[in-house]
C-alpha cells in the first residue's frame, strides 16, 4: 500500500497546534467531554487482554438499541477510521472497485487509493442540495464491484439521504451482489430524522459509527463495525486481530459506562447543537458572501462563498488564521474547491461560534475584491 499524508489531518487543529487558534470551527463532532465530568470509576479495571470481539457488555449495549442485531454482529474497532480501514482492506485490492461518494471523510478515499483499487466517485452537487444520485450510482456497478461507501448524516454537507434512498441503495448492493458501507456516526445527532440503522435491512450492508463526533469522545478510540453478515464478521475480525488484537480495556470500559448513562449526557449535547445551528443559520441569512445548503443533520455544514464574489483565496485564509486566530475546513480537505468551507457548530461554545463566524465575515472584507 501507498500511503500517504492527508490534508485534513496535516492540516488538522491538534497538528496545527490548539493554542494557535482561538475560534475552532473546524471540528467536525461535538466539544470533548473531560474525564472527571463523566465521574466514571475504573479503579477494578483489570488490564488484561481484552476480548477480541470487544468487550461484551458493551456491544450487547450496542446491540440491544436496533432490532435484529445481535452482540455478534458488533466489531469493537479503535474510532470509525479503522473501521473503515478494516472494510476497506478486507475488501478491496487491485483487482476490486469500489464506488464512493465525494466530497467525504479522506479515510473513505485514501484507504482505497492506497491499496490502489478502481475507483468511481458519485460528486455530490450544491446545484442538487448534495442529494444522491440513485440512478448515477447504478450505471457505475460492475461485476467486480466490493461495495458502496456513503455517510449519512453526511460529512462534511450535514445533508441525510431519505429512508426511500436508503433502501434503493441496499437494493442495489442485493441485485450487484456487493455490499453498502453506511458511515452513521452522526445518526444520535439527528433524532427527528433518523434513518433505520442501515445495517438491519440487509446481509448486505456493513454500518460504522463511534463514540467520537456525536459524544465528545474522541480521545478513547472506540468505534464499530455491525453487519449481520456471520462470514463477512469473521473476515473483519481476522483483519482487526491482525492490526491491534483487541482493543484497550481501558477505552472500552469508559466507552461502556459511558453508553450505559448516556441518556444523562445526550441531551445537553442536543440542546447545546440546536442553540449554535441557529447561530449558523442567523449568521448566513446576514451574510452577503456565502450561500449554503442547510443541513440537516450531524454537526457540519459546507457553505460556500458565491460564486460571483471576487477574492483572493489563499489569503482568505491566511487572513482568518494568521490574522483572526480562526480555523475551517477549507474545501480542499475534502477535493473541492477551495471557495467551500466545512464549519464544525457543535464542538465551540456558543461565544465562540459567533465570533468566529464574525471572524470569517470580516476575513472576507478583507481579501474580497
Amino acid at each position: 500500500m501507498q500511503y500517504k499524508r492527508m490534508p485534513i489531518e496535516v492540516e488538522s487543529p491538534e497538528q496545527l497546534g490548539y493554542n494557535t487558534i482561538e475560534c475552532n470551527l473546524a471540528e467536525s463532532s461535538v466539544h470533548d467531554a473531560v474525564f472527571k465530568d463523566l465521574n466514571l470509576n475504573l479503579n477494578d479495571l483489570i488490564l488484561c487482554y481484552g476480548d477480541h470481539l470487544g468487550k461484551p457488555e458493551l456491544r450487547e449495549l450496542i446491540a440491544s438499541e436496533y432490532p435484529g442485531i445481535t452482540s455478534q454482529d458488533v466489531l469493537l474497532t479503535a474510532g470509525a477510521a479503522s473501521a473503515l480501514f478494516i472494510t476497506a482492506t478486507s475488501l478491496l485490492s487491485s483487482k476490486e472497485h469500489m464506488i464512493v461518494v465525494r466530497p467525504n471523510y479522506a479515510t473513505n478515499i485514501e484507504t482505497p487509493r492506497a491499496i490502489g483499487c478502481e475507483i468511481d466517485f458519485i460528486d455530490l452537487d450544491f446545484s442538487t442540495e448534495f442529494q444522491l444520485d440513485i440512478t448515477k450510482i447504478q450505471a457505475l456497478i460492475k461485476p467486480n464491484t466490493k461495495y458502496i461507501s456513503i455517510t449519512t448524516p453526511h460529512n462534511p454537507t450535514g445533508t441525510v439521504i431519505p429512508e426511500k434512498t436508503l433502501k434503493a441503495l441496499v437494493e442495489l448492493a442485493e441485485s450487484g451482489n456487493c455490499y453498502l458501507l453506511v458511515d452513521e456516526t452522526y445518526r444520535d445527532l439527528t433524532p427527528e430524522n433518523q434513518l433505520p440503522l442501515a445495517a438491519t435491512l440487509s446481509s448486505k450492508v456493513i454500518s460504522v459509527s463511534s463514540v467520537s463526533k456525536a459524544y465528545g469522545l474522541p480521545g478513547i478510540r472506540i468505534g464499530w463495525l455491525i453487519t449481520t453478515n456471520k462470514q463477512l464478521q469473521g473476515l473483519f475480525l481476522a483483519a482487526k486481530e491482525q492490526i491491534f488484537l483487541c482493543n484497550s480495556v481501558v477505552d472500552e470500559e469508559i466507552a461502556h459506562l459511558f453508553l450505559m448513562k448516556k441518556d444523562r449526557f445526550l441531551p445537553e449535547i442536543q440542546q447545546k447543537l440546536r442553540k449554535n445551528r441557529e447561530i449558523v443559520q442567523n449568521w448566513m441569512k446576514s451574510n452577503p458572501y456565502m450561500e449554503w445548503i442547510e443541513p440537516s443533520g450531524g454537526v457540519v455544514c459546507f457553505p460556500r462563498i458565491k460564486e460571483e464574489v471576487k477574492i483572493d483565496l489563499e489569503k482568505f485564509y491566511s487572513t482568518l488564521y494568521h490574522k483572526h486566530k480562526t480555523l475551517v475546513g477549507p474545501g480542499h480537505w475534502f477535493e473541492m474547491d477551495k471557495r467551500y468551507m466545512r464549519i464544525g457548530y457543535g464542538w465551540p461554545t456558543a461565544e465562540s461560534l459567533t465570533r468566529g463566524l464574525a471572524n470569517i465575515s470580516n476575513a472576507l472584507k478583507e481579501t474580497a475584491g
